[in-house]
């Protein structure tokens, strides 16, 4: 797939809005990105895991795992494609961690998967979850890029698309200053 029929099928999907919005990251954006709506439709699920999929041939992935919850839907049809097993991480007074009886064992080959990634910082916990358990991270992928590659794993990033979406700390948030109201989308609680 090119740029414009992955634009497109985002926009059809209203995945893409605008306003003034909090993002999960805690930062502050004129651009909001509700992947959600991508897993409404398994067709277009299977499209954008098959794109990781394919960049990621060659690399023995043992098991995709993806944030809870953005990650889940995700991670499950990644893993699907590849024929691995799917997990997802989830945070337990504020501390990503396995639940629900997922283990990881020492040297498994684990592929990190995100809907979207502003800051990095959900993926960050969960490669770390990953790393407690001895398992090697073959890499990182999410269907948006939202830093327009700025963020660095330090291992192999894909996405099926990168986008320059500008945000802000709240503290240089134009919007506020402007005194436009805060939508908070995402699926974290701030105080």
């Amino acid at each position: 797939m090119d740029r414009k029929e992955i634009l497109k099928i985002l926009s059809d999907l209203k995945v893409l809005n605008k306003g003034h919005f909090l993002l999960t990251s805690g930062r502050h954006s004129d651009t909001y990105l509700q992947c959600a709506k991508i897993f409404q439709y398994p067709e277009y699920s299977a499209l954008f895991a098959k794109e990781i999929v394919q960049r990621f041939s060659g690399e023995k992935i043992d098991i995709v795992i993806g944030p809870a919850i953005g990650g889940i839907i995700f991670a499950y049809e990644v893993a699907r494609q590849l024929g691995a097993k799917a997990l997802f991480a989830e945070r337990e007074e504020g501390i990503m961690k396995l639940r629900r009886g997922f283990e990881i064992n020492e040297g498994d080959n684990v592929l990190v998967v995100e809907d979207v990634v502003t800051t990095g910082g959900s993926v960050k916990e969960v490669i770390e979850v990953v790393k407690n358990y001895n398992a090697n991270v073959v890499g990182v992928a999410c269907i948006v890029d939202r830093s327009n590659g700025k963020v660095d794993f330090g291992i192999k990033f894909e996405s099926v698309i990168s986008l320059d979406v500008i945000s802000y700390e709240s503290k240089d948030c134009p919007l506020c200053k402007e005194g436009l109201p805060v939508d908070k989308p995402g699926s974290r609680k701030f105080k």
